[in-house]
């Protein structure tokens, strides 16, 4: 018998996406799971693609008996999550899949989020959940906070050059494409096929998306002064996957060349040959990130392109690479699977 896991939120994406990774994970065991309006449901009926798995019936949290159960993810909506999460035994291993425990100053939750945060000991506790660079505190983690996965994308380009100094603070512009499912499952007007399809959109631009929060946090303590990017995202008609356009003043050659030593060793993060872009179509379904550079026609500029399926290296496998972690489990355990293609 592996670890034994709870999923609160499983009839969410991430949820979903969850069960589909832990379904042929060896050491994990998933032995609960939540969905307050769908209680009492089978995961068949909620996700037909799931019928094959012998799963628990989708119960409400309280119904958990958290005793029998070793780590817990938290797939729940913000504002909720920190509700929840408070009301949990205090001992549970939990990584959470919201934007709740991300920022670790309260005025920023409150400035981006909207509402004071209701749990600000806990937050002080959370881990950020960006696992290539946070790998010794998530081990030792109780509770980890899982990144946007707009702002892991951004990251992924940008953390290796700020750290060697090797580009202009003041002039980074990230432009990102996003599939559809990044906005998760509740009707929207906005989402519907018609309302979607054929054509494309920006949201929340001019400086207000919410992952801006974790864009300064991080890019700021790396630098340690303040660095702020321009940040425009786009929502896309196609289900998964993320596409960011990273555009730097710096030299491009050693942008490419910094980015391939900081992460050689890493087994889910690829830089591709100088002069390679990576798609979208090439890490569908996966937990891998590919990236790539190139010059431009303009001497001292650099782009660069990353790759992720927002649903899985963006949210829901980042979480089970962090949970094997904090388990004293290989890191990669249950994420090699290849993407799926086309």
């Amino acid at each position: 018998m592996g670890h034994r896991i709870a999923i609160l939120g499983a009839s969410g994406y991430t949820g979903a996406e969850l069960v589909r990774l832990i379904a042929t994970h060896p050491e994990m065991e998933i032995v609960a799971l939540s969905a307050d309006r769908k209680a009492g449901m089978s995961m068949a009926e909620v996700f037909p693609f799931l019928r094959h798995l012998d799963l628990p019936t989708l119960v409400k949290i309280d119904e958990i008996d958290f005793s029998q159960v070793d780590l817990c993810f938290c797939a729940l909506p913000h504002a909720t999550t920190q509700e929840v999460i408070a009301r949990l035994p205090r001992n549970l291993k939990i990584v959470d899949l919201s934007a709740d425990f991300r920022l670790r100053d309260p005025a920023e939750y409150q400035k981006w989020y909207g509402n004071p945060h209701a749990a600000v000991d806990l937050q002080a506790e959370a881990v950020y959940g960006l696992t290539e660079f946070y790998r010794e505190a998530i081990a030792k983690g109780r509770l980890i906070a899982g990144t946007g996965c707009n702002a892991a994308t951004g990251q992924y380009a940008l953390r290796p050059l700020i750290s060697a100094g090797v580009i202009d603070l003041d002039d980074i512009l990230i432009d990102l494409k996003a599939g559809v499912s990044g906005a998760g499952r509740s009707l929207k007007e906005n989402l519907l096929h018609a309302e979607l399809s054929g054509g494309t959109h920006t949201y929340s631009a001019g400086g207000k998306h919410r992952h801006l929060g974790e864009f300064d946090q991080e890019f700021s303590a790396i630098a340690g002064r303040p660095v702020q990017v321009q940040f425009t995202p786009h929502l896309l008609p196609m289900n998964r996957g993320i596409l960011a356009t990273v555009y730097v003043k710096g030299d491009a050659k050693t942008v490419h060349q910094t980015l391939a030593k900081a992460y050689e060793a890493e087994p889910f993060l690829r830089v591709l040959p100088f002069g390679v872009l990576p798609s979208t179509r090439d890490i569908a379904g996966s937990n891998f990130c590919h990236l790539g550079v190139i010059g431009d026609r303009i001497a001292g500029r650099a782009v660069v392109v990353a790759v992720l399926d927002n649903l899985t290296k963006g949210s829901s496998g980042q979480a089970i690479q962090n949970a094997n972690l904090m388990l004293g489990l290989p890191e990669t355990m249950g994420l090699m699977l290849a993407p799926v293609f086309p």
